[in-house]
């Protein structure tokens, strides 16, 4: 009970995006949703799976309907608020991914143009690149397969037991998420074309969609309104202050922001209908049983009936109600997640600082969004209330 009234009384509430908002705040199936029924269900889920801190905010038509934080952002209790700055971790992938659909319109560079063409030397000239020297299947790595993860790498090299970078895979065969590629392709716009990747995000995106609190770098103004991270081993986290940028997960970004920017990628408004169509194809279909651990070889069919891929920098599959687009964002003490259906122009996104936080993801969309089939097996987001009996994880997820 007193969980219950502490967090009713962090509840932070954000002002629905337009007059006729109401009549916006519907289910993909048509169930009517009212602004305090959403926050009766989020916070009883929050409760029953002990979720310290969360953010939810819907799109409908491409606009912001509803936008609302819960809890604490920090072991002092102050309230979580829709511009607190949280860790977006790979919610950046999906960022960066948009941006270079945009230099891909501008024919800037071409996602199926080998890395090689781009590059004034070759890749296991440059130090960072090293560790494949004398493996040629670097060559036939591209800017689509760095992004719908079919490298071949790990999703971190310093997952690998000597801390080196090398191929597991031939690149283009089979899904295995590895952040290490989406750097890759950073590398690559940077060395190659000499784009600075920070500032054209700031230019084209955070400056354009008044993302004011995001940035792929610390900046000593988030100090005022900043999430620290609830461990599952009950300690609390200080929010990590990054200084490089890391397109596969560097971002600092709120709530507000970041689903200002979802909305408006679901208007097709930063890419162009053209231009998300392209970014949204199935690049490769996925038949792994769970997303982690990356690089397993067992195989399932059990999501070929959705079509669940990877396009560049989201996931993608066939939902009832549409082409639906997703991506997650997870590290200690941060779990976000967010899904959209194309032709319906509607989303969902939750951002939370607590590790529980997945085990709600599943419930709070059914109930929001409907029944969209979530592959929730597949991205390991196991309901709280089934916990017990669910089969244990595959393997802990590190910083998708």
């Amino acid at each position: 009970m007193r969980f219950r009234q502490a967090i009713l009384a962090a509840v932070s509430l954000a002002a629905v995006a337009a007059p006729a908002a109401a009549q916006s705040l519907r289910t993909l199936d048509g169930r009517a949703l009212t602004p305090a029924g959403i926050d009766r269900k989020v916070l009883g889920l929050m409760q029953a799976a002990d979720v310290k801190g969360l953010a939810v905010a819907l799109v409908r038509n491409g606009h912001v309907v509803y936008l609302r934080a819960f809890g604490p952002r920090d072991a002092q209790g102050d309230p979580l608020t829709p511009d607190t700055v949280m860790y977006g971790a790979s919610l950046t992938k999906a960022t960066f991914a948009t941006l270079v659909m945009q230099l891909v319109a501008e024919g800037k560079v071409n996602l199926d143009r080998p890395i090689a063409a781009y590059l004034p030397k070759p890749l296991p000239d440059y130090p960072k690149y090293a560790d494949l020297k004398g493996d040629e299947r670097w060559r036939r790595l591209t800017l689509r397969i760095l992004l719908n993860h079919t490298s071949g790498f790990a999703n971190l090299r310093s997952l690998e037991p000597d801390g080196k970078l090398r191929f597991h895979r031939d690149p283009g065969r089979r899904y295995g998420y590895s952040g290490e590629g989406i750097n890759l392709a950073q590398f690559v716009l940077e060395e190659g074309l000499k784009i600075d990747v920070a500032a054209e995000l700031q230019r084209r995106l955070f400056d354009r969609y008044d993302m004011t609190r995001t940035s792929l770098t610390w900046r000593d103004g988030f100090a005022d309104n900043v999430s620290d991270s609830f461990l599952a081993d009950g300690s609390v986290q200080a929010h990590h202050r990054r200084e490089s940028v890391r397109a596969a997960g560097s971002m600092d970004t709120t709530p507000r922001d970041w689903s200002r920017f979802l909305a408006a990628v679901a208007r097709e408004e930063p890419t162009g209908p053209a231009g998300l169509r392209e970014m949204l194809k199935p690049g490769v279909l996925i038949d792994s049983a769970v997303q982690f651990p990356t690089l397993t070889d067992e195989r399932t069919d059990q999501n070929a009936a959705i079509r669940l891929g990877y396009g560049v920098g989201w996931g993608v599959y066939d939902s009832p109600f549409g082409h639906a687009f997703f991506k997650e964002g997870h590290d200690d003490g941060t779990q976000n997640f967010a899904l959209c259906v194309a032709p319906r122009h509607a989303c969902i996104l939750m951002m939370s600082n607590t590790d529980r936080a997945e085990s709600i993801f599943k419930p709070l969309t059914d109930a929001l969004m409907g029944d969209v089939a979530l592959p929730w097996r597949w991205l390991s987001y196991t309901p709280y209330d089934q916990a017990l009996t669910a089969s244990p994880s595959a393997g802990t997820p590190a910083r998708r």
